[in-house]
């Protein structure tokens, strides 16, 4: 039976980033509408949270049973390396999956926004599908579009749109500069499961373009998430804070474009998710601050 330390570190921690910048984001857009919600923005929270880790448990059942995981290099596996039954952790991915669910009907009842729960129940079948079912699309390349579909867009979008009920240019320019960044984390984390990806037959867009290819994908996501805030700057000029994160975007930048393969892009790949936490807290700082500043 796994411990409580191999459960924590099974639903992957360092990915929790890409939880919380939408939220920050989000959330920062409400008040530079000058309409935010705190009550709401933590319940957005809870969800994000939830469904991450939810994602995280999934991919470890998923990838796990198929023996995607026997032989990779990173985080525990709970499965992959027989620590935890996968029933066991199958049920774990369901429980987070209906906290989100519970967290998100109740935010979407109080905002009375109740299209959205179309979105949410989309955002579940999705998380499970990435790796699940009998046609994971997660294996076929599509990885990154998921991430920057509902870790970007419908995340800080959201986010913004229970709170203000509005969106705004700023919003949209945050929620694709995350989306991006939180691409940025997957392609590196897949950059350095190319090896183990192709011989299990995990059809991932790393494998798919291949090595050299997937490192310049790395570097363009970096970029446009900081011409996204220059973007948000146009209607918000206090959001060009945020430039200040693609100051620890430069150590894992460096890491990826040297060449570093295995093992040895894991600095790169938790780089890359302070990067996002960094880019989350000073983008959503700025446009908190964008109506106070003028």
């Amino acid at each position: 039976m796994a411990t409580l330390q191999e459960w924590v570190q099974g639903a992957r921690p360092r990915t929790l980033p890409a939880a919380i910048a939408p939220v920050l984001v989000g959330t920062g857009a409400a008040y530079a509408l000058e309409k935010a919600n705190p009550g709401y923005a933590l319940l957005a929270l809870v969800v994000s949270l939830a469904l991450q880790v939810g994602v995280n448990y999934a991919n470890d059942y998923s990838d796990g049973i198929r023996g995607t995981d026997d032989v990779r290099v990173g985080p525990v596996r709970l499965v992959g390396q027989r620590l935890a039954r996968p029933g066991d952790v199958k049920l774990a991915a369901f429980v987070a999956f209906g906290v989100a669910a519970l967290a998100g009907l109740t935010l979407i009842t109080l905002a009375n926004t109740p299209w959205l729960l179309l979105v949410g129940a989309l955002a579940v079948v999705a998380a499970w599908k990435y790796t699940g079912g009998k046609n994971p699309y997660g294996y076929l390349g599509l990885g990154e579009l998921f991430v920057f579909v509902f870790f970007g867009l419908v995340a800080v979008l959201g986010t913004t749109y229970t709170q203000a009920g509005t969106l705004s240019t700023a919003a949209w320019a945050g929620a694709c500069g995350v989306g991006a960044v939180a691409c940025a984390v997957l392609v590196v984390n897949n950059l350095r499961d190319i090896p183990g990806d192709t011989a299990s037959g995990k059809r991932t867009l790393a494998v798919r373009i291949g090595d050299r290819a997937t490192r310049a994908l790395y570097v363009l996501l970096v970029l446009v998430a900081g011409l996204c805030v220059v973007v948000a700057g146009i209607t918000a000029p206090a959001a060009l804070i945020g430039l200040l994160a693609l100051a620890l975007a430069v150590p894992p930048v460096r890491v990826v474009t040297a060449g570093r393969q295995g093992r040895d892009l894991i600095p790169a790949l938790a780089g890359t998710g302070m990067f996002l936490l960094a880019y989350g807290v000073l983008l959503g700082l700025g446009l908190y601050l964008a109506p106070h500043l003028g």
